[in-house]
């Protein structure tokens, strides 16, 4: 005997149901929305549909890639200019910050030596003071000694002694304030020559940098540009041919026998010198020359 299910009786049957054939309005419906489909060129102009679809979502996409692309290397180079700034920036900080220290420096050298001429100019009216008492105290040893009075030799001799204690600390302080004074004129003059060094080495970076520009520009002129370029490597043949005097003397030479052909008299009419460097293209002249050399 059979036995039932373990969950017979538990749960009702699922209720099935058979759905009604559909009528004929609607299969007459049907047959005429799938009469294009049994047409020789349909599958087709589905297919070539659907690869118009695909090839409009492959552009769509491609787009959506390279707006992001630009997008990621607008921010490159919105990143890289604001470093470049911040470098200017932090570089012309330390530039003003320098100035300041120097020029701080200077005034505190400026201070210190005033100060020591001030000093040199007390220690040299002291001196001059120091002289004319010498000079009023033999006057007046002249004047007494014409009334008959002679002072005794101890008392000149304490006068010579206590002028020549103080001609002497005159002159210690005064070689002293000189020696001061002379470190300082060294120290300034040493400020002065680096700062005249620096001012120089500053002068000669921008001199060298035009330079590189000027070759850059001249390279490009020649060469292309690197930048639009990146296979620069195809030119590499080009740049070794033009630029193979300056590694080999045998070149060199050849080169400047070819030129030397050409030699004419200083005062020939249509002769001209050796350019000393490249000898760059003229302007386009026209619209279409402009457009192939871009």
């Amino acid at each position: 005997m059979a036995q039932p299910p373990p969950f017979a009786g538990r749960f009702p049957p699922p209720p099935y149901r058979a759905f009604p054939p559909p009528p004929a309005a609607a299969r007459r419906a049907l047959r005429e929305a799938a009469r294009p489909l049994r047409q020789p060129g349909c599958a087709e102009a589905l297919r070539a549909k659907a690869a118009r679809a695909r090839k409009k979502r492959l552009r769509l996409q491609r787009r959506k890639r390279e707006a992001r692309a630009a997008e990621e290397e607008r921010a490159a180079r919105a990143a890289e200019r604001e470093a470049a700034i911040d470098r200017w920036r932090a570089k012309r900080i330390q530039e003003v910050e320098e100035k300041n220290r120097e020029r701080e420096l200077k005034a505190a050298a400026d201070s210190v030596l005033s100060e020591v001429r001030k000093k040199q100019a007390d220690t040299k009216r002291m001196v001059d003071i120091l002289r004319a008492l010498e000079k009023l105290r033999k006057l007046r040893k002249e004047a007494a000694a014409r009334k008959g009075v002679c002072p005794p030799p101890s008392a000149d001799e304490a006068f010579e002694s206590q002028v020549e204690s103080l001609r002497k600390l005159l002159k210690n302080r005064t070689e002293l304030y000189e020696a001061e004074e002379r470190a300082l004129r060294v120290m300034l003059e040493g400020e002065q020559e680096e700062e005249r060094k620096r001012e120089m080495e500053k002068k000669q970076k921008k001199e060298r940098e035009k330079l590189l520009q000027q070759k850059r520009e001249i390279d490009s002129k020649l060469f292309g540009d690197p930048d639009e370029f990146p296979l620069a490597h195809l030119l590499q043949p080009f740049r070794d041919y033009y630029l193979q005097a300056e590694h080999s003397v045998p070149a060199l030479i050849q080169i400047r026998h070819e030129w030397d052909q050409y030699l004419v008299p200083a005062d020939h009419p249509e002769g001209s010198c050796i350019p000393p460097g490249w000898v760059l293209p003229s302007l386009p002249t026209n619209d279409v020359w402009a457009t192939a050399v871009r």
